[in-house]
């Protein structure tokens, strides 16, 4: 372990290990860094089972320390999991809620949420996981309320977290609760990523594929994307597919799996996020380009689907031009 006096970091290894997960464990807390002085984490990884491991990408581990090194963590991070329904074995179980009931903090990263979840913790609180795993949570443990929308979220000592890069994102946080924005910042520069992202902005995904293909709606859903500008109440829509409104309706619910009102805004959101990504033209330009009635509707839309305003959302993924 590094020679520091700060906080110490266990992250978890265990057979199958998902070795990107644990990866960036390992790049945030466990490089040297002098300028952060000596208050800074130490770092160090323990097996749940004997190895040696196996670690996605072909490769074994060979782990160094034990499960008794819980004892002595200060925040423990589970880099995501062997699957959704793989049991936890009581051996991990135990230390963990020990850790926890002395005032360790408990860290997931994607599907690691399962494994805090066995635990019992996590009941009667919020927790985020990849959108994915949202329905096998919800399923397995009814008890936890779940937020697939978040990147992250934190309940009495315990985080959870969406995908691997949502995981960034929660352990620069973690920094930034611990060290203050500057410590957060100097790390994230290090690593190339965005300063901050909030918790409860929503994990970015691409455009919903259609439930099955529609030769009578596609054509449609193509000239509205062109036209987004333009005015498309559903009687419109209905005219353009020439079908009755209650046919179209249906049919568009068929194809898309939404509604015509959901999956118009929605597209009115994407098309305003790649002019804000692309170009500098103005958000009231884009509210007028991509069909909204006013600058207003557009960020209230914006907020609400994207959790970030039109202006936090470009300084965080404004393409280099």
């Amino acid at each position: 372990m590094p020679n520091t006096t700060g906080p110490l970091v266990i992250a978890l290894l265990y057979d199958g290990l998902c070795t990107f997960e644990f990866g960036i464990v390992a790049e945030i807390f466990g490089l040297t860094r002098p300028e952060m002085g000596k208050d800074w984490y130490r770092f160090a990884s323990c097996a749940i089972e004997k190895g040696p491991l196996k670690a996605h990408g072909g490769f074994n581990i060979l782990p160094e320390n034990g499960l008794e090194l819980l004892e002595e963590a200060d925040l423990i991070v589970i880099p995501g999991w062997k699957g959704p329904t793989e049991p936890v074995p009581k051996t991990l179980l135990e230390p963990l809620i020990r850790a926890h009931a002395r005032g360790a903090r408990l860290v997931s990263i994607c599907s690691g949420v399962f494994v805090l979840a066995a635990t019992g913790l996590l009941d009667d609180a919020t927790a985020t996981t990849h959108w994915r795993y949202a329905d096998a949570l919800r399923c397995r443990f009814p008890a936890i309320s779940v937020d697939e929308a978040s990147l992250y979220r934190q309940n009495n000592r315990l985080f959870t977290s969406a995908g691997s890069a949502a995981g960034i994102d929660l352990l620069i946080e973690i920094i930034r609760q611990d060290f203050g924005p500057d410590a957060a910042n100097s790390v994230a520069r290090r690593i190339v990523m965005p300063a901050h992202r909030n918790g409860d902005q929503a994990q970015f995904l691409e455009r919903a594929v259609p439930l099955r293909p529609d030769i009578e709606i596609a054509p449609l859903l193509d000239r509205v994307r062109e036209a987004i500008h333009e005015s498309w109440p559903i009687a419109r829509l209905a005219l353009e597919a020439r079908m009755s409104r209650r046919s179209f309706e249906r049919r568009f619910a068929e194809a898309t799996g939404s509604s015509p009102g959901d999956w118009l805004l929605n597209e009115r959101i994407e098309a305003a996020k790649r002019i804000l990504m692309e170009t500098e033209r103005t958000v009231e330009e884009i509210a007028c380009a991509v069909g909204f009635g006013s600058v207003f509707a557009l960020r209230q839309q914006f907020r609400r689907r994207v959790k970030l305003s039109p202006s936090d959302y470009r300084r965080s993924f404004t393409r280099k031009r």
